[in-house]
């Protein structure tokens, strides 16, 4: 893509048009600065903030931004429809998907990624998948039905919904621009998959006590976990059809969002009144 010729449309605002794709691209890779790669006393982390998870909600949703942008400074009404579509199912999952962050969250006590994962036990059934059983499994299907909208993966890729919108937002991009929006695409797919395993998975932990993980072990253990959750998606993404814009959105509205916030207000339930 590095060898295409870069083409910027007469009608486009260029400034606004070369900065949208390294909006939508950077989020996506600084998310990694606070994930840790396996276990931080071994130095598999950047960075490890007290408010680690709101930081990540907060990087991951300025995705939106540079979408709307692309759209708007391409100077065509199919890359605006694909923009403003798209932007309206990454506002509406993100809703749902911050609800369901905070189970764990309150489980743990914590917004700092390593105390959540210290929080869950040295045996898989005390991960926070199956902490409060079901909450903590319903909890994750949500996560992992949001993570695919926002990541824009099969069945919610409306952005992309060529027999509609041309390819959506991006329709007038070309060469290396246009390779930044997947790269970002497919950067945030890990990094979801990654906060997912850190959330609810035990994080870098073997799931039996017998099993190491310290050290190199915990970088196994770890992208063991991401790599089955990226699996999953692209799992999903070759086997279920692209659903329509209507039923996207009232899946995200009319089912996710009060599944998301009956299970956050029942989990602070039980931590409230258990000795």
């Amino acid at each position: 893509m590095l060898g295409k010729e870069d083409i910027i449309p007469a009608a486009a605002d260029r400034l606004a048009f070369n900065l949208a794709p390294f909006i939508v691209f950077l989020p996506a890779f600084l998310v990694y600065l606070t994930i840790p790669f396996g276990d931080p006393q071994s130095g598999w982390q950047v960075r490890d903030l007290n408010i680690g998870v709101l930081y990540l909600v907060a990087i991951t949703s300025i995705t939106v931004i540079g979408i709307v942008t692309a759209g708007w400074a391409s100077g065509n009404k199919w890359a605006v429809l694909g923009a403003m579509r798209s932007g309206a199912q990454l506002v509406s999952y993100e809703v749902p998907m911050t609800l369901v962050v905070l189970v764990p969250v309150l489980m743990a006590g914590s917004l700092k990624l390593s105390e959540i994962v210290e929080n869950q036990g040295e045996w898989f059934w005390q991960w926070h998948v199956f902490q409060m059983f079901p909450l903590g499994l319903v909890a994750f299907v949500l996560y992992f039905v949001c993570a695919l909208a926002e990541t824009n993966q099969t069945p919610f890729d409306l952005p992309e919904a060529e027999s509609e919108l041309v390819a959506g937002y991006h329709v007038e991009y070309s060469g290396m621009k246009f390779a930044l929006f997947f790269l970002a695409e497919f950067g945030n797919t890990v990094a979801i998959s990654a906060i997912a395993t850190h959330l609810f998975l035990g994080g870098w932990k073997a799931p039996f006590p017998f099993l190491p993980d310290t050290g190199i072990w915990s970088a196994f253990w770890f992208f063991l976990k991401v790599s089955a959750i990226v699996f999953l998606t692209f799992w999903v993404r070759g086997t279920l059809p692209r659903v329509r814009i209507d039923q996207l959105m009232e899946l995200g509205w009319k089912v996710l969002l009060p599944a998301g916030l009956l299970c956050v207000t029942l989990v602070g339930l039980i931590i409230s009144v258990r000795p």
